[in-house]
C-alpha cells in the first residue's frame, strides 16, 4: 500500500521529502479539502480496459478492448474469463467498450456489452444483451445494431436506470455533421427498454435519441433524477455535461461554452446546454462515477473523473442541487498512465483501469 499526501502544502513536504508522493491535488474554482489516499494494484498484466464495474457478487467485471470480459477477485486479482466476445473487431479505439449489468440482476441476471464489428456496410457497432448463468454468459441477443462506428469516437458507455431502460452514448464516428442529424444514431445519447424497443416517453416520437449533439461521449453517471456526462472536445473544450432529455449539446457547431459570436446565434436559435465544467487544453475525458461514501469523506456528494490524455483522476465537487461544480482537484497526475474505467464498491472504495495497452492494471483507492 502507498499514501498519498494530497494538496499545494502537501505537495511541498513531499518534495522536499525525497518526493515519497508521486501526485497531488490541483485547486480549481472552491479549496477542496486534503485528502491522504492509498493505493493497491488489485491485477495487472491487462489490456486496455475499458469497463469496470463493481457487480452484484462482489467482483469486479471488467471488458478488454480486443474482446475479453472477465471477472476479477478484488481482493486476490485473480482473473477469471467469462466470454471472449465472437464477431469483436479492434480497430483503433473500437472494439468491445461498454458494459453495464441490471439492477435487477437477481430477477433477470442480464449483462449488456457494446462493440464494434465488421459489417456488408463497413465497420459498425452493436448492443447485445447476455444472460449469466451457470458461471457463464448466454443467450446472446441483440438489441441495437449498424451504429455507424469508426477507429474514433465511438462513445460506448453503457447504464441500466432504476425505471429499466438502457442508455447508450455513441460518438460521431468521424463524421461530425451526424452529430445534430437526427436521423443518425451516431453522436447521440440513445435511450432503450431492455428488450430493444424504443420506450414511449423518450422526447422524440418512434426516436431511440435521448440527447444529441454529442461528440464523443465517454462518461455516464445517474445520481438520483440527474444524468452527467463527460465528453471528448476537438481541439479544445473537453466536457462534463448535466444531460437533459431532449436537449442540443451543440457539436460541431459549439465547442463547449457559447462564448464565440457563432456559437452564441446557434446556441440561442437551438437550446443548446453548456457544459458545467470544461478543459482546455485537453485532457480526453473518460469514465465518471460518483461518490457519496463515508471511507473518504473529502470525496462526498463528488463527480469522480478519469481522463485518458490527462492521465489523471480529478474530483470534481458538486453544489447541493448537483447544477453546478464548485471546485475541482487533481489527483495520481501521470502515474499510472492512461485512465478510462472507473467504479465503487458498496463500502467506499474505488477501482480505476488503465488503457495503456500493455500490461494494464486495476487499482484500487482507499483511505
Amino acid at each position: 500500500m502507498k499514501t498519498l499526501a494530497l494538496g499545494i502544502f502537501a505537495l511541498i513536504l513531499a518534495t522536499a521529502s525525497c518526493k515519497k508522493n508521486k501526485s497531488a491535488g490541483k485547486e480549481q474554482g472552491e479549496q477542496l479539502p486534503d485528502v491522504e489516499l492509498k493505493t493497491r494494484v488489485v491485477s495487472s498484466s491487462l489490456s486496455h480496459v475499458w469497463e469496470l464495474i463493481y457487480g452484484p457478487d462482489q467482483q469486479l467485471w471488467i471488458t478488454e478492448r480486443g474482446g475479453k470480459i472477465s471477472r476479477v477477485n478484488p481482493e486476490t486479482g485473480a482473473v477469471t474469463l467469462l466470454l471472449n466476445v465472437p464477431g469483436v473487431v479492434s480497430n483503433g479505439e473500437g472494439g468491445l467498450l461498454g458494459m453495464a449489468i441490471n439492477p435487477q440482476f437477481a430477477t433477470n441476471p442480464w449483462v449488456f456489452i457494446v462493440y464494434n464489428y465488421n459489417s456488408g456496410s463497413g465497420y459498425r457497432e452493436k448492443v447485445v444483451r447476455y444472460t449469466y448463468t451457470g458461471g457463464a454468459l448466454n443467450s446472446p441477443m441483440t438489441l441495437l445494431d449498424m451504429i455507424p462506428a469508426s477507429s474514433i469516437h465511438n462513445g460506448s458507455r453503457l447504464l441500466v436506470t432504476s425505471d429499466q431502460k438502457l442508455l447508450i452514448t455513441t460518438g460521431d464516428a468521424s463524421t461530425a455533421g451526424n452529430a445534430q442529424n437526427m436521423t443518425s444514431l451516431s453522436g447521440k445519447i440513445l435511450r432503450i427498454n431492455l428488450d430493444g424497443t424504443i420506450p414511449s416517453d423518450n422526447p422524440f416520437p418512434d426516436s431511440r435519441v435521448w440527447t444529441f449533439g454529442h461528440r464523443n461521449p465517454q462518461g455516464l453517471v445517474l445520481v438520483g433524477n440527474k444524468l452527467y456526462a463527460s465528453e471528448h472536445g476537438a481541439n479544445s473544450d473537453d466536457e462534463v455535461n448535466l444531460i437533459v432529455k431532449g436537449r442540443n449539446y451543440g457539436w460541431p457547431n459549439v465547442e463547449g461554452f457559447c462564448d464565440k459570436s457563432g456559437e452564441q446565434a446557434f446556441c440561442a436559435a437551438n437550446n443548446v446546454v453548456e457544459p458545467l465544467m470544461a478543459w482546455t487544453p485537453t485532457i480526453a475525458t473518460s469514465g465518471l462515477t460518483y461518490y457519496n461514501a463515508d471511507l473518504i469523506p473529502q470525496f462526498k456528494n463528488s463527480l469522480l473523473l478519469l481522463s485518458l490524455k490527462g492521465s489523471k483522476f480529478t474530483q470534481l465537487k458538486l453544489n447541493e442541487a448537483g447544477d453546478k461544480i464548485l471546485g475541482s482537484k487533481d489527483f495520481f497526475a501521470n502515474e499510472f498512465g492512461r485512465l478510462r474505467a472507473i467504479c465503487q464498491s458498496p463500502d467506499g472504495k474505488i477501482y480505476i483501469g488503465s488503457s495503456n495497452g500493455n500490461n494494464d492494471k486495476i487499482i484500487e483507492i482507499a483511505k
